[in-house]
């Protein structure tokens, strides 16, 4: 655990040395990345997050969702103690919850499985395709059900970030929900199952 620690210090650290100009680039570059995929459909299910300030900005991808016909849905805490997330329709209102992300103010929700595509925000990632979040585990509680399965039948889990959170390896813990797909501004890797 300590080297998790240590490295999502070493990992935000570089990512809030990143400009403002640098950061809008990167996420403009992302939206067009995706926008040439096939995952935007009218009425498909997809998982967004209202990103933090040093997070990606997903406004350029919530924005090509909308006008893509996407049905949108934000992660939503429903319970700090035991660390659970559903996802719910944005609604007029957003509130913010005690780490101050803007989430739905509604009692509607979904959960993760069903969505065709969940954009996660991460702090780091490697070329297998592990995760490095924020620590507290929300995704990877909401995303558990992936564990059991020995076929994969979706949701396609995409993490967005900078390539400066690319490093080499994150020793996964039994609790890890890894990626299938990560878009930096230089691109998209995919780990598992292209053809899915």
């Amino acid at each position: 655990m300590t080297d998790r620690r240590s490295l999502r210090k070493t990992l935000r650290a570089a990512r809030a040395g990143l400009s403002p100009s640098e950061r809008r680039q990167a996420s403009t570059r992302i939206a067009a990345l995706v926008s040439k995929m096939l995952w935007f459909k009218p009425g498909t299910r997809v998982g967004l997050y209202a990103a933090l300030s040093e997070e990606i900005d997903t406004a350029p991808l919530i924005a090509l969702a909308m006008r893509r016909g996407v049905t949108i849905f934000l992660p939503r805490i429903e319970s700090r103690r035991d660390h659970r997330m559903t996802f719910a329709p944005p609604g007029p209102r957003l509130r913010y919850n005690h780490y101050g992300i803007p989430e739905p103010d509604t009692t509607l929700h979904v959960p993760a499985h069903t969505l065709q595509f969940v954009f996660l925000p991460l702090v780091g990632f490697d070329s297998r395709g592990n995760r490095l979040g924020m620590g507290a585990g929300y995704y990877d509680r909401a995303l558990s059900f992936r564990r059991l399965r020995h076929h994969w039948w979706g949701p396609r889990l995409i993490g967005i970030a900078h390539s400066c959170q690319h490093v080499d390896a994150i020793e996964p813990i039994p609790s890890d929900i890894p990626l299938d797909t990560v878009v930096t501004e230089r691109g998209i890797q995919v780990f598992r199952g292209e053809n899915r």
